[in-house]
């Protein structure tokens, strides 16, 4: 009889640890950390937005604040117009996140309920009906879309700059059904944010030839390798992720680089934390960046995402789930610091020469 209240009771707490991952994975009716404080009719709202934990808006945010950073450096722009820069990429990304997951969840919504660590969330456990997830993406689509006039381009051209961002994410969902590498689809979509972080500081990362009879096609090759470098980034972090519904994944026929290679996945991370630590040095190299750059950005960033792929063990969900939304940190806050560094070197050294020059 002991042994048999031990085993229910092992039972209990297991679901119970089991529910409260799931609380904290965008599912469940459990609130947690500052969602306690929000009417329980918001709960679901929050999970489709993703805003707890604020992964992915954080994932989002990331390659604008490299664009921002690559930017200023090229155009030595104040602090201050970088700080303002700053906070206005923010509230856009703020609310671009907030409509590609729920419009994400929406369209996933019939696989999300096959898989055990999605179907509780709002939309499979009917917390929200579509008609509610489908209003709730347009509102938040048209706040992001607010923010466009705001950039130095202008609405038209940054609408321009920013339309095959708006064509990948709404195509991204079915990704997952057509192609064995929707992780390159999703990297093309985040690192969009370097080309805008750019845009919003001033630089033109690409011209194509359309604006008049004597414009040519043009490439900022510093920009490409950093927005390449964002994109190998991404599938790296985010086959880890994959890797959490691996079983479930292959049983109703979603597509992934984790499904693709399985037990050979860390083969593939290697080879391509090597690419992106090669485009890391080459925009180091193009745009003349300091030892320090090198160092923390470069440096700091292969040894995060090196780490990563030694220390997780794709068969387990945990420690998926804790090395993506804990890693990213590392990796995202190595270069951003890197070219924060740069930047700060060469607004400095512009200083100190313009002040011997006067």
């Amino acid at each position: 009889m002991g042994a048999s209240q031990d085993i229910v009771t092992t039972t209990r707490k297991s679901d119970e640890s089991s529910k409260a991952r799931l609380a904290y994975q965008y599912s469940g009716n459990g609130q947690i950390g500052w969602t306690t404080l929000l009417p329980e009719s918001w709960l679901p709202y929050v999970q489709l937005a993703r805003l707890n934990p604020p992964a992915g808006l954080c994932l989002i945010y990331f390659p604008h604040i490299f664009g921002m950073l690559h930017a200023a450096i090229l155009r030595q722009v104040s602090p201050l117009e970088l700080f303002h820069t700053s906070i206005m990429m923010l509230g856009g990304s703020f609310f671009l996140s907030n409509a590609i997951h729920i419009w994400n969840d929406l369209i996933d919504a019939p696989l999300d309920a096959l898989v055990e660590r999605t179907r509780y969330r709002p939309i499979p456990r009917q917390a929200v009906s579509k008609n509610a997830a489908l209003s709730f993406t347009i509102s938040q689509a048209v706040a992001a879309a607010l923010f466009l006039p705001l950039l130095p381009s202008g609405f038209l051209q940054s609408l321009l700059y920013a339309l095959p961002a708006i064509l990948g994410w709404t195509y991204y969902p079915w990704a997952k059904k057509h192609t064995n590498n929707p992780q390159m689809v999703l990297g093309l979509c985040l690192a969009w944010g370097v080309i805008m972080g750019s845009l919003a500081v001033g630089v033109e990362p690409f011209e194509i030839g359309m604006w008049g009879a004597r414009s040519m096609p043009r490439v900022e090759y510093s920009t490409l390798c950093l927005f390449l470098a964002n994109v190998l980034w991404t599938i790296l972090y985010d086959t880890v992720y994959a890797h959490q519904d691996l079983e479930d994944d292959i049983k109703v026929g979603i597509k992934s680089l984790a499904v693709l290679y399985r037990d050979h996945t860390k083969s593939l991370l290697w080879q391509l934390l090597i690419l992106m630590s090669g485009l890391l040095i080459t925009y180091g190299k193009l745009a003349e960046m300091d030892i320090l750059y090198y160092i923390v950005a470069a440096g700091g960033s292969s040894l995060s995402l090196g780490l990563m792929i030694s220390m997780v063990d794709l068969k387990s969900s945990e420690s998926c789930w804790w090395w993506f939304s804990n890693g990213f940190w590392l990796t995202g806050g190595s270069i951003t610091g890197g070219l924060l560094l740069g930047y700060i070197y060469r607004e400095t050294s512009f200083t100190i020469h313009g002040s011997m020059g006067s």
